[in-house]
């Protein structure tokens, strides 16, 4: 039995090396691990996607601010068809109608955020060939015209915007950089899973190994008669335990690595060798300055302040729709001629002006209701934002504390580890000479084991407090500098 228990035991241990000796072995840091998954993750992309949409939606707010050249026409349009016409005894007649036309506009146009209307730079050409018996052509132009049109009294829609479009690229800026922190996240648990299942195994098969020593050990004694039946047996039932054990570890260790890989978007030959990450030098953060960093660069803050103006904006709109005044205003010259040259000389003047208003008589109050509702939502929304502030803000404090706490829990873990280890060897040398029973051992493997995971499972929660803190803030505090990018580079890539 001796001999089957060194056969397996060797087998464990030499596994990886003969499984790597096909594949790809790759030592990885946390640093590496986080390095690829903002690169080549799913998540990353899906990131970098969501950021392109609001980047391209902020560009086409911009453009709506630039002045656009326009081309309008029709190329060409024939009409055969008959018309109802009314004679000068009053009498109706059907005539044929039988042309052949075209036109063509160029304009500038620009919207006046200040005012909210437009106003528009045009000059257009009109060609109509009337066809059949006495045929003939004719041109109509306008060299110049200038149309203004403008909203009284309602909502100045291009103003609103411009207030609100910026904090809301400001915002997925800013979510873009999270979303890669939310991944830096994802892959810290990921490592760590990999890195405690590795650590796992390792305990296990050393486990096995004392386990199935002291069993030798054990029938030797009991042939001399220095230990009972009972406690040989049971012995032999931890060593055959252990071996389950190394077992069930190992495949915990392949669908962690498997996990990882794929998150890392690694290929299935790459065998990943987790590497204990070290600690970043010890300091303590303060609550306020973590605050004021959150506060500066995370996007809770922008869309905090976009909800609220997209409140005051329903709230304008609601109350602009009450009364409705429209200025239309045009002014220019024409000429016509049966010559295209001719028809730009002896212009005329061409003007019009409108103003269009729509005010409601009796509305059953319907749009003051539109308003309070506006007004009511607004109320809500400001309760609701400072609410989520309060909590922010505890969350943070929160974090804060957990992190500066930490440090401690970690070295008393990392001491309470060597101790414990030092203690079962301790165990193991007493058990041998028959100082201690059983259960001590039993006990004293136990508390090896747990104070080994325990100091793993400490060491992940320092690394995840870091990164939460560096994902509210978006600054990294070992650098002293903000988590920013050239966006734009990226978005183009």
């Amino acid at each position: 039995m001796k001999r089957l228990h060194l056969s397996i035991v060797f087998l464990l241990l030499i596994f990886p090396v003969l499984y790597a000796e096909n594949n790809n072995l790759v030592r990885l840091t946390l640093k590496d691990a986080v390095t690829l998954a903002q690169l080549q993750s799913v998540d990353a992309a899906v990131a970098l996607n969501e950021l392109k949409t609001a980047y391209w939606e902020y560009r086409t707010h911009q453009a709506d601010q630039l002045p656009e050249i326009n081309f309008t026409g029709t190329l060409p349009s024939y009409n055969n068809n008959y018309g109802k016409y009314q004679q000068s005894d009053g009498s109706y007649t059907y005539v044929q109608n039988n042309w052949l036309g075209m036109n063509g506009k160029i304009s500038i146009d620009q919207n006046i955020a200040l005012t909210g209307g437009s106003i528009s730079l045009n000059t257009s050409l009109e060609f109509n060939r009337q066809l059949g018996k006495g045929a003939y052509n004719e041109y109509m132009s306008i060299p110049l015209g200038i149309t203004l049109i403008q909203p009284i009294f309602g909502v100045n829609n291009q103003k609103w915007k411009r207030r609100i479009e910026p904090v809301r690229y400001k915002e997925a800026k800013a979510a873009y950089i999270e979303s890669v922190e939310d991944v830096t996240l994802a892959t810290i648990s990921y490592f760590f899973n990999l890195l405690q299942a590795k650590e796992n195994l390792s305990i296990s098969v050393q486990n096995m190994e004392n386990a199935n020593k002291l069993y030798d050990i054990a029938i030797a004694k009991r042939k001399i008669g220095h230990i009972s039946e009972n406690e040989r047996m049971q012995l032999e039932l931890s060593a055959l335990q252990a071996k389950g054990v190394v077992t069930e570890a190992q495949s915990n260790l392949n669908a962690r690595m498997f996990q990882l890989r794929s998150f890392l978007g690694l290929s299935e030959q790459d065998i990943i060798e987790p590497v204990v990450p070290e600690l970043v030098p010890s300091f303590r953060m303060n609550y306020n300055e973590v605050l004021e960093k959150a506060h500066e660069n995370n996007s809770f803050a922008q869309n905090i302040m976009r909800r609220q103006l997209e409140a005051d904006y329903a709230v304008a709109s609601a109350k602009g729709n009450q009364r409705s005044i429209n200025l239309y205003a045009s002014v220019g010259y024409t000429g016509k001629d049966i010559n295209a040259e001719k028809a730009y000389e002896q212009l005329k003047g061409n003007q019009i002006v409108e103003v269009g208003v729509s005010i409601p008589v009796l509305d059953w109050g319907k749009r003051k209701g539109k308003v309070k509702v506006a007004e009511s939502n607004r109320e809500v929304i400001l309760s609701r934002t400072k609410q989520e502030q309060m909590n922010f803000n505890q969350d943070i404090f929160l974090l804060v504390e957990n992190f500066n706490n930490q440090a401690g829990q970690l070295e008393i873990a990392g001491q309470a580890d060597k101790i414990a280890e030092k203690r079962y060897h301790t165990s193991i040398e007493t058990f041998m000479i028959g100082k201690i029973n059983i259960l001590d051992l039993n006990d004293a493997q136990h508390s090896k084991d747990e104070a080994k995971l325990k100091h793993i499972q400490e060491l992940y929660k320092y690394w995840s407090y870091f990164y939460n803190i560096r994902s509210v803030t978006l600054y990294d505090f070992i650098a002293d500098k903000n988590l920013d990018a050239d966006l734009e580079a990226i978005i183009r890539k």
